[in-house]
């Protein structure tokens, strides 16, 4: 296994981080309010199509070179939320198009997904049934040539700005696995709804809200593969998002590292700069262990998966080392900061503010200790 960028992959990471600090590093946008020049360079970039084949307007990277460019991305970006909103949008919504989706479909929506002329949002979660998929309330019943959506997602990344929605719903109930199917679903149908952005803990640039479908028609070939193949598609997309997804909260903990280390260089108490204090020293490298841990379980993952093998033990200790990391991280450096640390003009406490949902959305930490556990025969 080496992990030994090409020269290519190193030119894609500079150029990745380059523009983040150039594009994604402005002033933070009031509440509910979607940066969407900010968006449409994202898609400029190639963000939003990394790894869609380039005949679709993507630029056709593996797994592992796609972690690394969202890697750059979390690093230079100081908005964390269109990070993640673009990450959804590409790993929840443009990806199953692309991996599942007919050719009609793939041709309609794909190179407009990928280049960002399109916003997706992913409705699958419901309040009754977050890590419980299958315990999904919404229904979609066959009736001629559509299929007719009942039902009320909640947490739809991008919600409130989507202009198709990625749906899931029971066509056969009961049916457990291989009872949900998944739509493609414009959102000038009638019969959507969407509700007002929620107010969040972080992530303020991911506008999330709830969806409602009631008797919204949809035609038979929005439908992603066969009926039935909703739950194999989910779990496919939450391969991409447990692996590249969460290369960018890497990149977000390098960042927080090189800024504590700026600040306990400089500051200075008891006449003597902080870095000198044994304590804070120590602390300091217990947030790079983390982050060098984190990242080659991260790399690992996606390595296996470009591989073709079996990986859902690799994505989950992934998943779960990333996002225990980058909030325990996110703690020390507000504690090494000291009350700077909890001032908004400092960032410090945004970064944590923004590591903390990484602990709940794409399978809470604990549901990855279960798949873990499962995985070694327990």
């Amino acid at each position: 296994m080496d992990f030994r960028w090409t020269p290519s992959q190193a030119e894609i990471y500079e150029s990745a981080l380059r523009f983040a600090r150039k594009q994604l590093a402005g002033p933070v946008p009031p509440p509910h309010q979607f940066d969407r020049a900010s968006w449409k360079a994202c898609g400029e970039f190639g963000i939003l199509g990394l790894c869609v084949d380039p005949q679709y307007g993507g630029m056709g990277l593996d797994s592992l070179t796609t972690a690394h460019v969202l890697e750059a991305v979390g690093r230079g970006a100081e908005e964390m939320g269109l990070v993640f909103a673009a990450s959804a949008h590409l790993f929840a919504c443009t990806v199953p198009v692309a991996e599942h989706g007919s050719a009609e479909l793939r041709d309609r929506f794909l190179p407009k997904m990928a280049r960002g002329e399109l916003i997706a949002g992913n409705a699958a979660t419901e309040a009754q049934a977050g890590s419980d998929i299958f315990a999904m309330k919404a229904t979609a019943v066959r009736d001629g040539d559509d299929y007719v959506l009942q039902g009320e997602k909640s947490y739809v990344t991008n919600g409130p700005v989507a202009d198709v929605f990625l749906a899931y719903a029971a066509t056969d109930p009961g049916s457990g696995y291989f009872g949900l199917s998944a739509f493609l679903v414009e959102r000038d149908r009638p019969g959507i709804v969407v509700g007002a952005p929620f107010d969040k803990i972080g992530l303020g640039g991911a506008l999330t809200s709830t969806v409602y479908f009631d008797d919204c028609r949809v035609p038979v070939q929005n439908r992603l593969a066969d009926e039935g193949q909703g739950a194999l598609i989910f779990d496919h997309s939450m391969a991409w998002e447990r692996s590249c997804l969460f290369a960018a909260y890497l990149g977000l903990m390098e960042r927080q590292l090189e800024r504590t280390i700026d600040y306990v260089k400089q500051r200075k108490q008891f006449k003597r700069r902080l870095s000198q204090n044994q304590g804070v020293a120590f602390r300091i490298a217990d947030m790079k262990l983390r982050l060098e841990a984190a990242r080659l379980l991260l790399y690992r993952a996606c390595w296996m998966r470009d591989q073709g093998e079996r990986a859902n033990l690799d994505v989950s200790l992934a998943k779960l080392a990333v996002s225990e990391a980058v909030v325990q991280s996110g703690l020390d450096a507000i504690q090494l900061h000291g009350g700077n640390g909890v001032m908004e003009e400092y960032g410090v406490e945004r970064m944590l503010r923004d590591a903390i949902p990484c602990r709940i959305f794409s399978g809470t930490s604990e549901m990855q200790r279960s798949i873990i556990a499962q995985e070694l025969g327990l």
